[in-house]
């Protein structure tokens, strides 16, 4: 057990020391642990590593899973993200920085002898592109082409012991807070730097912290939310994973800011490794003395508590998640008064997001110059994606502000999969919109994307090809949206129901002319109306595909057909005469006996009576079966 930090310059000696420790390992293996390469299998290869490392003596190697640093030559670590999803699991072993992709647990036995013991590189774990071998991880363009300033530690210390933490300067913007500035400056500091929101709404968080510093009520919270409900996010989860300790600090230089004395991170239950990671971050944060009662000998006090969630979409709206917090159904409010007045338990609350937190020790530290010195002016830093769908390198990334989708998707995500064509990108999730190919160098930042109909949202990054069928994408959101209202406000509740009808109508071939104007005036309607941004924002993929892929909608409602083929219902297949053979296993493996003919002559199908399950298509061995168009 570390001993108790009472003061600053205790810190700085346990620093020192966890630093000399961390540096007496001649190598270092970090295995990913996070939530993607876990399910992959990295969980058992660390315990195989750590099992090789305590089989050869010869090696001197004094270690032990539960020992946060080993004093001999090897130490082997769960790490958080490394980023790099589509290749996992995977594992870096420093101070060489190679990466290895795609690991499996038959591959731990050759690593340890050949990597470990002779520092020999094994070629076929190594990422490849275009015929060019990366040994380094700093070298492979999906990493070379990010700038990791929040995600810099992620899968570079083992996230579940603080010491690796203050090896690399943890802490230190706090101290700097407690000692060398006063709680106005701090606040001044951030507002300065100006830092926006990374929860998608891209508020100054400097003027939100002011606002709660300057209310009469002395009771103030500050809340982290960590809820991130998106389909297809998870740069929040990673953060919390695999840095748990820079989002609290963030979230307590936030307290000491604006004078609250306890805080809240609320986080879905469907986080089990996220909550487990943080729960003993603030474990050992008490333990040492970083949080609770006059921190580092201060006036300074501070407690912080978990509170999880239930997977409701609608609590990562402020006022939903404050009420949840309180016990109560997470239904949003009424505003005016905002959560900078009457938030959590009817007091000044300061509401950021994990991402929005986990800046703030960087731009304490660094100062708000080098801050504004990333990105564009108006939207300096980084922003953290979750790039997903038909793209070749899946996973976390992390780009300055301003970075253009063309950079994103095909410098860093490797192109488009397969053979496929980019066709859009769902940016913002649910609450977002669409962009494309004439958007491919539009600058990622709030107020260029706000332009174009869309948003930054938490981070999700959802890249299309050709094969995409743009209704059946609008709605999917529509049907994720309806679910997740709460049901308060009649717009919302009622519109999203019914704009979720008309477009199952229209993916099954019942769509009607009128049903496209009446999508536009119920989206108009719900936006112009809606009791909460989330409501506000539920239309927007519906109001952006209509926009840009208006032919689409067209073609499902008027020609009753899907270029793309997803849409079952407007499937037509048809039989080749040139092609059958007349063989009847088409017929045969029919289950709505839809085809009929002679053997040794084409046969024929019946598109009234067939059910579109392709059944037949699956069966015939000459190719002679398609679909239509």
């Amino acid at each position: 057990m570390m001993k108790k930090i009472e003061n600053r310059e205790v810190l700085e000696q346990i620093r020192q020391t966890s630093r000399e420790q961390m540096n007496k390992s001649k190598c270092r293996v970090l295995i990913c642990a996070g939530t993607g390469c876990l399910s992959g299998g990295s969980g058992a290869i660390y315990d195989r590593m750590c099992e090789l490392v305590g089989e050869h003596p010869d090696v001197e190697v004094h270690f032990g899973p539960e020992i946060a640093h080993g004093d001999g030559e090897i130490g082997v670590k769960k790490s958080g993200c490394h980023g790099f999803c589509e290749m996992g699991p995977l594992m870096r072993i420093e101070p060489q920085g190679i990466l290895y992709t795609k690991v499996k647990l038959e591959d731990c036995e050759e690593i340890f002898h050949r990597t470990i013991e002779k520092g020999e590189p094994i070629r076929h774990l190594l990422f490849k592109r275009d015929g060019i071998e990366y040994q380094r991880q700093e070298e492979i363009p999906f990493y070379k082409k990010q700038t990791r300033n929040v995600l810099k530690n992620c899968g570079h210390i083992d996230a579940e012991h603080i010491e690796e933490y203050l090896s690399i300067g943890g802490y230190e913007a706090l101290e700097k807070a407690l000692f060398d500035m006063k709680p106005e400056e701090v606040v001044s500091e951030i507002s300065e730097s100006n830092l926006r929101g990374r929860g998608g709404g891209g508020f100054p968080t400097g003027y939100k912290w002011s606002q709660v510093a300057g209310q009469k009520e002395k009771i103030r919270y500050v809340v982290c939310n960590g809820d991130e409900g998106d389909p297809g996010a998870f740069m929040d989860r990673s953060i919390m994973e695999g840095d748990p300790h820079k989002m609290i600090e963030g979230i307590m230089i936030a307290a000491y800011a604006v004078g609250a004395r306890e805080g809240y991170i609320y986080v879905r239950a469907e986080y089990p490794l996220a909550i487990s990671r943080l729960k003993r971050a603030i474990e050992q944060a008490e333990e040492c003395g970083l949080l609770g009662e006059h921190i580092l000998g201060t006036d300074f006090s501070f407690h912080l508590h978990i509170n999880k969630g239930a997977g409701a979409f609608v609590c990562g709206e402020g006022s939903a998640l404050t009420a949840s917090i309180e016990g109560s159904r997470g239904m949003p409010r009424v505003k005016p008064p905002r959560t900078v007045e009457q938030g959590l338990f009817g007091k000044p609350t300061v509401l950021n997001n994990v991402e929005t937190f986990a800046n703030v020790p960087m731009i304490i530290t660094e100062g708000a110059q080098w801050f504004k010195g990333i990105g564009p002016e108006k939207s300096p830093g980084t922003k953290a994606f979750a790039l997903t769908g038909s793209v070749n390198h899946t996973g976390l990334i992390e780009v300055p502000m301003g970075t253009t989708l063309r950079e994103v998707i095909y410098d860093i995500g490797g192109g488009i999969k397969g053979d496929g064509e980019f066709k859009a990108v769902q940016i913002g999730g649910p609450s977002g919109g669409c962009l494309i190919t004439p958007h491919l160098d539009v600058n990622l930042d709030f107020d260029s994307l706000k332009k174009m109909g869309a948003m930054i949202g938490s981070g999700g990054l959802v890249v299309m090809d050709d094969s995409t069928c743009m209704v059946e994408v609008a709605r999917f959101f529509m049907n994720f949206t309806q679910n997740e209202s709460c049901g308060k406000c009649v717009p919302c509740r009622e519109g999203t129901k019914r704009m979720l009808e008309i477009l199952e109508r229209i993916v099954e071939g019942k769509g009607k002319p009128e049903d496209l104007d009446l999508l536009e005036e119920l989206a108009t309607t719900i936006t112009e109306t809606a009791l909460c941004g989330l409501g506000k924002s539920a239309a927007l993929p519906v109001m952006s595909t209509l926009k840009l892929f208006r032919d689409e909608y067209v073609e499902h409602v008027v020609d009753k057909k899907c270029a793309s083929h997803n849409c079952s219902a407007l499937r037509r297949f048809i039989i080749s005469p040139e092609r059958c053979k007349g063989c009847s296993k088409c017929a045969r493996n029919c289950p709505a006996d839809a085809i009929s003919g002679r053997i040794k002559e084409p046969y024929v199908i019946d598109n009234n009576k067939c059910i579109k399950c392709g059944a037949c298509e699956s069966a015939c061995a000459f190719g002679a079966i398609h679909i239509e168009g």
